[in-house]
């Protein structure tokens, strides 16, 4: 509510009216005095009722001088009262104004930040997902290449060995047939001719042709006697290994004769443990590469599923981001053509 001075100051208007009033109403009525005056003070009832007007009476001028002054004076406090809340409010309103710029601003920046930050992140694992799946797919085909190359040779190199060592037990078993068949011994010295020949001496023409003539010179075969059965067997096969046609004397050593025929069943047993050898080897050799190469295959195919799903699970989270980032962009422009709208309404 606004206050004019005029309205106040002139309050003394209102005072003659209502006095001016008051004397026209009691004019013509008999008015009797009853009593004389008691006092000596000078008192508008007593003294001016009847005033028509008190302007020229220097007590109503200093009465009313001093209700003017004061109630400047009033009005002056008040105005500087009301200069002094004015300012505490503009100074909290501009504080509160400096807050909401801020905030606004700080908002406004962390939106901006998080959508950036959204949309690197989107795009960064855009590019992180193609790398994978660019390089993954390059490093899975380089390893299974060097795998497929390491497994045939791992697969040719068992392959190998398998088929060697196939190929000396039928090596050995060769020669012990060769030796029942070429001398009708199945022990020599005792000894089972399994547990003499393995594929470390079944090549050894001097060892299986000392062993021979050892089992020869045990049973006596030269002399008259050499025994019967089996044992004159085997002398007799012996015997006939000494005899040469074309020779000056008709016959050879014992030992030449051995040598000689142990050197054609060692011939036997190496080409037939070789014809195993390399049966063997070839066969093992397949299968074993084709293992390797499943094993490996399974092995990349697990190593592409999971780039595979990596790619995947990459994409989504890039995908969401940029999905974000267009939802924080909406709700800002949004919040921003709303403080334009209310600026504009309130500029109006």
């Amino acid at each position: 509510m606004k206050l004019h001075y005029s309205k106040i100051l002139l309050f003394s208007l209102p005072l003659n009216i209502l006095v001016s009033s008051s004397y026209a109403n009691n004019k013509n009525k008999a008015y009797i005095k009853s009593h004389t005056a008691s006092t000596t003070s000078r008192v508008l009832i007593e003294y001016d009722l009847y005033e028509s007007n008190y302007d020229n009476d220097p007590f109503m001028k200093s009465v009313k001088e001093n209700f003017h002054r004061q109630t400047s004076q009033r009005f002056e406090e008040y105005d500087e009262r009301m200069i002094t809340q004015r300012q505490k409010f503009k100074e909290q309103r501009d504080k509160d104004i400096q807050k909401i710029i801020l905030k606004d601003k700080m908002d406004k920046s962390l939106a901006e930040k998080v959508e950036k930050v959204c949309l690197m992140c989107g795009c960064g694992l855009g590019g992180v997902a193609a790398s994978v799946g660019i390089i993954g797919a390059i490093a899975v085909n380089e390893f299974k290449k060097a795998a497929l190359l390491a497994a045939t040779q791992d697969a040719i190199a068992e392959g190998a060995v398998a088929g060697k060592a196939a190929g000396d037990i039928m090596g050995v078993s060769e020669l012990i047939k060769g030796i029942n068949t070429e001398f009708g011994a199945s022990t020599l010295v005792g000894k089972e001719l399994g547990s003499i020949f393995n594929a470390s001496n079944y090549t050894n023409e001097t060892f299986i042709s000392g062993y021979i003539e050892a089992e020869y010179k045990l049973l006596s075969c030269e002399s008259l006697n050499a025994g019967t059965g089996a044992h004159q067997s085997f002398c007799s096969l012996v015997m006939q290994k000494t005899l040469v046609e074309g020779h000056t004397s008709g016959e050879i050593s014992t030992l030449e004769g051995i040598t000689k025929s142990v050197t054609q069943l060692v011939t036997k047993a190496k080409g037939a443990a070789a014809l195993k050898t390399s049966e063997v080897t070839t066969t093992q050799t397949t299968i074993l590469e084709a293992a390797k190469k499943s094993a490996i295959e399974t092995t990349c195919m697990g190593y592409q599923t999971t780039i595979i799903a990596s790619i995947v699970a990459i994409l989504i989270i890039a995908v969401l981001m940029f999905m974000i980032y267009l939802i924080l962009r909406y709700r800002r422009k949004k919040k921003m053509n709303k403080k334009a709208e209310y600026t504009k309404l309130l500029n109006q």
